[in-house]
């Protein structure tokens, strides 16, 4: 037995080798796919909206809109005057981060995109503040509905700060329901996602986002009232995730006790039901709450302060994009599938690469003080000044020593003319690579069809070494370069959708990579969309106001 391998006994008594042991089982391969149901089961499909019956409904402004930051202007640090905090600018918040961007319509069918992408648009994400002091709000817990555009008062006490938290969960039955037990995979992308749709609205209000990284999953539950076994009888229960302190002019940046905090939540007044979403389940997959449970996390001590990498890059160039910031985040798509002849030149990609590396002050990797642990492969199709090919870009420099240790010996290693210095890019292969990225994309043609393609890869042992709940945290950052890569796309013109369906050890036999030091998380794909004109388009929020 080699030291990568462990026993069954292993497995089932050590945590971190039944998230190794999950990860594995849920690989898809040439001749296997993760156990799914292989069908839509219509009769079980899950109410996509979550509400709790019996709590008071505070009704949001819908005023987003009006806001007039410019999308160019999020990345000047100090360009944005904080706006007062109240319910006004609460409910703008939440428009831009989980609100509905629109509704499409198809035949008798209608249902609702939203600002924060999902798997299958099946949003297992759920959202929560914890409120103090917030003009127009009363204190307490609060449900965002993102239906409604409204907050339902979960519990009713007095939380000893001033302003507000946001805190997320998931619920995994909803990914689950379709994608069967890859489905934590999924949940775990949504959850990234939503945090980086949180920062970029937090942005055009000039508030910052900072994530509570010593909160454990337990404390969150009882804050949130997740706990609460009674408020979810015959309900889908939701896992909680992260909690995030949002920075705005009314706080002074000091995080909360947790103990204390967490007291005075449970010593609240709470209400309501959560709704029940399937009626019946006819596939469980206790595969998903083996691995939920086994990457649960504690609570920790305070991450070290990260690398300095932010501090010493450039600041990232000028986008040509005069959308209102607004503007770009409502009209941001998944897009279905490629022209295959869109091409963008290659100073559009080199400024799409370098808004994913980390900036202090900017979103949205601004929210965690972890370094960088995903890196980029990238397949180049139709990019103008650049041959196509197979390129490799690092996210932090100390990754180069660590992928040519790894990758295959053959490699070019190649940089590109016109290439600014502080993007490690290196082109590996010097060949047409549509159909190799349609291939390892689960023979899905958008891969292929596009500008250019990419997977991500993650320095997945020395990440789990930290803790195995790290694993989250791994697809939390493929989700955040993913909302990256989805605004960044509208501001350029084109469009990108995010890929969960890829052939897992594939990916890697293509680079060499013969070990679990790294593993391939997430595949993401920018270009020139084709619009379905069959569907029928009605803003986010037509149905409040007809």
């Amino acid at each position: 037995m080699s030291e990568n391998q462990t026993s069954p006994e292993d497995f089932e008594m050590d945590p971190l080798n039944r998230v190794r042991a999950y990860h594995h089982r849920t690989k898809h391969g040439f001749g296997r796919y993760a156990a799914s149901p292989g069908f839509m089961d219509w009769e079980t499909q899950p109410d996509p909206f979550r509400r709790f019956e019996g709590a008071a409904q505070t009704p949001l402004p819908l005023s987003a809109d009006q806001l007039p930051v410019l999308y160019a202007e999020l990345f000047t640090p100090g360009m944005i005057q904080p706006a007062p905090l109240n319910q006004h600018s609460v409910g703008q918040l939440l428009e831009l981060s989980f609100g509905l961007s629109a509704w499409k319509q198809y035949g008798g069918d209608r249902w609702a995109l939203r600002c924060n992408p999902s798997s299958g648009n099946l949003h297992p994400t759920e959202a929560y503040l914890v409120a103090s002091g917030v003009d127009g709000l009363e204190d307490g817990v609060f449900h965002y509905v993102s239906h409604d555009h409204a907050l339902e008062h979960r519990c009713s006490f007095q939380p000893p700060l001033q302003g507000f938290l946001v805190g997320l969960s998931s619920i995994h039955w909803r990914e689950a329901w379709k994608y069967g037990e890859r489905a934590f995979r999924y949940c775990q992308h949504d959850i990234g996602h939503a945090l980086g749709a949180l920062r970029y609205a937090a942005a055009v209000l000039g508030w910052k986002v900072r994530l509570l990284e010593a909160w454990g999953d337990d404390d969150i539950a009882s804050l949130l009232g997740l706990d609460r076994q009674g408020d979810f009888v015959d309900a889908e229960t939701e896992a909680p995730d992260l909690l995030c302190l949002i920075e705005t002019s009314n706080m002074n940046g000091d995080e909360p006790d947790i103990d204390t905090l967490v007291a005075a939540a449970k010593a609240g007044v709470w209400a309501g039901q959560a709704n029940t979403l399937s009626k019946t389940h006819n596939f469980d997959w206790p595969e998903i709450e083996e691995v939920s449970t086994a990457a649960h996390k504690p609570r920790t001590e305070q991450s070290l302060v990260a690398e300095t990498f932010g501090n010493t890059i450039p600041p990232l160039p000028p986008t040509l994009c005069e959308l209102t910031a607004a503007e770009l985040i409502k009209q941001r798509r998944s897009a279905q599938s490629f022209d295959g002849v869109t091409a963008i030149p290659a100073k559009t990609l080199y400024r799409i690469l370098d808004a994913t590396l980390p900036r202090d002050d900017l979103p949205p990797f601004d929210v965690g003080c972890w370094p960088p642990k995903v890196h980029l492969v990238v397949f180049v199709h139709r990019v103008v000044g650049l041959p196509p090919g197979v390129y490799l870009f690092c996210r932090s420099p100390d990754a180069e020593p660590k992928f040519r240790n790894t990758l295959k010996q053959g490699f070019k290693w190649e940089r590109s003319e016109g290439c600014p210095s502080h993007l490690h890019l290196f082109r590996l292969i010097r060949a047409d690579a549509k159909q190799a990225a349609i291939t390892l994309s689960c023979q899905q043609a958008i891969a292929g069809d596009s500008a250019f393609s990419l997977g991500m890869l993650a320095e997945f042992e020395e990440g789990l070494s930290e803790g195995p709940w790290v694993y989250r945290r791994l697809f939390w950052e493929c989700g955040l370069i993913g909302q990256v890569l989805y605004l960044e796309a509208e501001a350029a013109g084109v469009r990108g959708t995010g890929i969960g369906c890829f052939f897992d050890d594939p990916v890697h036999e293509l680079l060499g990579i013969e070990d679990v030091t790294w593993q391939s998380l997430y595949h993401f794909t920018i270009g020139g969309a084709l619009v379905d004109n069959r569907l029928q388009s009605l803003p986010g929020y037509w149905h409040l106001q007809r």
